[in-house]
């Protein structure tokens, strides 16, 4: 730490005691940046300090600070008045309160910086404050100035060290209106249970794994024009489905994160259309399942079975019947074939 340039030098004031320490920048910015050039020889595009009364470029030795007036009027303000404020935070982290950390909206989160101790004797009180913070499990709310303005800020500590965090005043943080959907949308328990398991199969990420591909890809495309070489082009994007239902959308997301994590054969969704979204069947209970489908099965069996028990019935009293009137039309036709010829011989001697 002692190689990084301290941007603020001062002390932590902490009750009575004070605690000489330097502020050095805990964040950097790794961020390619372009320069403006002339399209037409590459040439650099540069601005110039022009005053706009002597209409001739000035130096940064000649110029200074000053407020513009609500009529224009340019207020000239030095470095000698702005050393001089009577405020007691000028030169000293002021600490104001302790709170537990959960009360701090990251909303109001600005810069990052650690505070180094400003030499051996503030190694005592500067540890002291340390393991205070630690064994209370609060941060602290302290008032500084830095860069020509009071700030609030926040500090806590980050392994051996005491960062100190930049807050934004309540008043410069925005209210949310208007930015919540202003039609009624309900969300049912099924819903809310798909996303949970989505969130638990996407699982956690180790931060210190993440890195910023947009910057590798602006390298990649720095260092092939360098080369004289053509760029590297672009993948084509995804295509996404269209949602047609949310609840198919998620059951697709939680499918295809377990397949990415090798924990569901990748076949299963082989079958579906490509951006094609479909309502899949309700899940059933793993216990409730294998009973409701004995059940329904013995109730079938006993259904089939009374079933089968009428047909047979039935048919076996039709087969009767019909046994029955065939009987019955023989008999009536050999009574009527006996009684034909005795008529008939009654009727040749009566004739003779």
């Amino acid at each position: 730490m002692l190689h990084v340039r301290s941007i603020w030098n001062g002390a932590i004031s902490f009750g009575l005691v004070s605690i000489p320490i330097k502020v050095v920048n805990a964040t950097e910015s790794h961020s390619i940046s372009f320069r403006q050039i002339h399209l037409e020889d590459g040439g650099r595009i540069r601005y110039r300090k022009v005053c706009e009364l002597d209409d001739r470029e000035v130096g940064q030795s000649e110029i200074g600070k000053g407020y513009e007036d609500a009529d224009g009027t340019i207020i000239p303000i030095t470095d000698e008045d702005l050393a001089h404020l009577p405020l007691p935070t000028a030169k000293t982290i002021e600490i104001v309160a302790f709170v537990p950390a959960d009360r701090i909206d990251p909303l109001h989160m600005d810069s990052a910086y650690y505070l180094a101790v400003g030499g051996a004797p503030a190694a005592k009180p500067y540890t002291l404050l340390r393991e205070a913070l630690k064994r209370s499990q609060k941060v602290a709310i302290a008032k500084f100035a830095l860069r020509g303005r009071e700030r609030l800020g926040m500090l806590r500590v980050v392994g051996d060290a005491i960062a100190m965090h930049g807050l934004l005043w309540p008043d410069e943080v925005r209210e949310p209106e208007g930015v919540a959907p202003d039609t009624k949308v309900t969300v049912n328990d099924k819903e809310l249970d798909l996303a949970d398991a989505l969130m638990d199969t996407l699982g956690e990420v180790d931060l210190a794994e993440l890195h910023d591909e947009y910057r590798e890809a602006v390298e990649e495309v720095v260092a092939a024009k360098a080369a004289g070489e053509a760029p590297p082009e672009a993948p084509e994007p995804a295509r996404g489905g269209k949602v047609l239902d949310l609840m198919a959308a998620l059951e697709n997301s939680v499918r295809a994160a377990k397949e990415s994590r090798g924990e569901e054969p990748a076949g299963e969704a082989a079958g579906k259309a490509e951006g094609e979204v479909r309502r899949l069947p309700q899940r059933k209970s793993a216990r409730a399942a294998p009973k409701q489908a004995a059940g329904k099965k013995s109730t079938a069996a006993k259904k089939t079975a009374a079933k089968k028990t009428a047909s047979a019935a039935k048919k076996s009293t039709s087969k009767t019947a019909q046994g029955a009137k065939k009987t019955t039309a023989k008999s009536t036709a050999k009574s009527a074939a006996k009684k034909t010829p005795a008529k008939k011989a009654t009727s040749r001697k009566r004739t003779a």
